[in-house]
């Protein structure tokens, strides 16, 4: 914290450097330094009566990693500060930025530059279209109108809803700032620039998945705001642990779930076969009572070589962070999920207790905790409930490796091979998942007593990807 204050504080020396050399080093800095309390110049000044031109617009940048602190652009954010260069500013007014009436201080202004935040509150995609992107300037004399492009906060992305897509289905990008987004590139090199849906607010944008995408990685959008990327997660079977279509993958004993119990894709998207969580042989049969489970679907452990993640290294160095690693699957609920019932998944075939707050989730010293528990249906940041469905397609969850038992300890840092190493040194490296369907107590005042859990949750294509996040530089 003190180094980035140190490098604004410099930032705004050398800033106010500049200006004491623009009007020709005649005011001590000192004084100067106190300039931003003058609010208003003479209007007499030879040059008041010159009529304003704009030649150039420079952003002035504290945080620049290049030490290249004031640059030419064609566009800025809001929040930041600009200079604009030209001529005939002497007397200035008013500036107008896409409309809306911006404040400067014509105290660390020139004839030749004036600087200017951009106000945060300016309308971007809701300007009218008559003003959006222009600068205008204004002086008793007249005004001058300069064409500029300009932009909200850059556009992020916080996931993706539907990572491995079946051509014609629908893909949901979410994030923030995503407004207008009109193109795509996927990977590989695919180009998708017909049927983008973009959210007015720029909290998503969606597209339908094209035929012919073979590769894997990000997805780079063009909007309003920006460039974003996601991470190089979409389409990405590099590193799958479970898709169900060959029997040997599954394991097999005696508080197993089969490759009979399989199903076939309910949606007919193609994803061939996929779990029902509890078959509907055991739904037909009553479901799962209140705090009893399910049996486990686990992949087939210790002799199978897929089960030794090691070989997700060529894809996922082994020395990646564990919050830049994560575990996805495909869900598809069709009817509202309500109040009871959690899914279960465990790295390593070692629990003894089971449920969402339970021991296999959380970090112990003594003990190989690799377990997560979903609750759709459960904010877990509030405790509230609210019915889950998918409606009538598959999502993706995507849950990074640092929220799965041990990882979730802040003390550490693990990498994806601790996460190997540890899965490899147990007695059962199985992969399971189970529907756990015990009580959930959240704090002293919020609980969910189980009830009889009759829902169809269907999974599919269990895979793990890599998830860091993508920062687009604009300069």
């Amino acid at each position: 914290m003190y180094r980035q204050e140190n490098k604004n504080e410099i930032f705004m020396a050398t800033l106010l450097y500049k200006v004491r050399v623009w009007i020709g080093g005649l005011i001590p800095l000192a004084l100067l330094a106190t300039l931003p309390l003058v609010t208003s110049c003479s209007d007499d000044d030879d040059n008041g009566s010159a009529s304003i031109v704009v030649n150039k617009v420079f952003l002035e940048d504290a945080q620049a990693k290049d030490s290249v602190t004031d640059r030419e652009v064609t566009f800025a954010r809001l929040g930041q500060l600009i200079r604009i260069e030209g001529s005939g500013f002497t007397g200035l007014k008013k500036i107008y930025i896409n409309g809306y009436d911006t404040y400067f201080n014509n105290a660390l202004m020139t004839d030749n530059d004036v600087w200017v935040t951009l106000n945060t509150k300016t309308p971007v995609d809701k300007a009218d279209a008559s003003v959006r992107n222009t600068i205008t300037l204004v002086k008793d004399n007249g005004s001058y109108t300069y064409k500029f492009v300009i932009r909200a906060s850059a556009p992020t992305v916080s996931g993706v809803d539907n990572t491995l897509p079946s051509a014609g289905e629908t893909v949901i990008v979410r994030g923030a700032n995503l407004q207008e987004t009109t193109h795509l590139m996927l990977p590989g090199g695919v180009e998708v620039t017909d049927g983008i849906t973009s959210d007015p607010d720029g909290e998503w944008y969606s597209f339908t998945m094209p035929a012919g995408v073979t590769q894997s990685g990000s997805i780079t959008s063009e909007g309003a705001n920006g460039t974003a990327v996601t991470p190089a997660y979409f389409n990405n079977r590099n590193c799958m642990v479970l898709d169900f279509e060959n029997s040997a993958d599954l394991g097999s004993w005696s508080a197993t779930y089969k490759y009979d119990d399989l199903v076939d894709d309910p949606l007919g998207s193609g994803r061939g076969k996929v779990v029902e969580l509890v078959p509907q042989s055991v739904l037909d049969g009553g479901g799962i009572k209140a705090g009893a489970n399910s049996s486990l679907w686990a992949s087939t452990g210790n002799d199978y070589a897929n089960d030794d993640w090691n070989r997700m290294t060529q894809f996922i160095p082994g020395s990646t962070p564990v919050d830049s690693v994560a575990l996805q699957f495909d869900v598809y609920v069709p009817d509202p999920w309500m109040a009871t019932g959690q899914l279960e998944i465990s790295l390593q075939n070692n629990l003894s207790n089971y449920g969402y707050g339970s021991g296999g989730t959380k970090y112990n010293k003594d003990y190989m905790t690799q377990a997560y528990v979903w609750v759709p249906w459960m904010d877990t940041e509030t405790g509230a409930a609210n019915s889950f469905t998918t409606g009538g397609r598959w999502t993706t969850v995507t849950v990074p490796l640092s929220k799965f038992g041990r990882y979730t300890d802040k003390d550490n840092e693990y990498t994806f091979k601790n996460v190997i190493d540890d899965r490899n040194s147990g007695s059962y490296r199985n992969f399971i998942f189970l529907l756990v369907n015990s009580d959930i107590e959240y704090d002293e005042s919020i609980s969910y007593p189980a009830a009889n859990f009759t829902s169809r949750i269907y999974l599919d294509n269990f895979r793990v990807v890599p998830c860091t996040s993508v920062t687009v530089s604009d300069y």
